[in-house]
């Protein structure tokens, strides 16, 4: 977890206090849809670009790891912990090269 909140500090996926936010059925669809979800695992890699959702997530990841997010909701933390929890069971191969990269 300290790997990637490592990672999202350096990428998650900087952005705007503003940047929109994910409604729950939102972050359904887009766990749903693998497209979407390596588009979000290259901009967490730096392998590609990040959308205002990467962004916002690569900033605010590392903060809820760390259990102190002071500007997050608690629909940004349930949904980042949702998030991070999908990756590590769904995309094992790829949640462990984010380990190395930024372990």
């Amino acid at each position: 977890m300290k790997v990637f909140a490592i990672l999202t500090a350096t990428l998650l996926f900087s952005i705007a206090a503003s940047a929109p936010q994910m409604s729950d059925l939102q972050l359904e669809r887009t766990l749903a849809d693998r497209s979407s979800m390596q588009r979000h695992i290259r901009c967490a890699l730096g392998e590609g670009p990040c959308d205002a959702v990467g962004k916002r997530l690569r900033t605010l990841a590392p903060l809820v790891l760390r259990g102190a997010c002071p500007q997050c909701s608690a629909q940004e933390t349930r949904q980042i912990r949702r998030t991070l929890a999908f990756v590590q069971r769904n995309y094992p191969w790829e949640w462990s090269k984010i380990v190395r990269q930024h372990g």
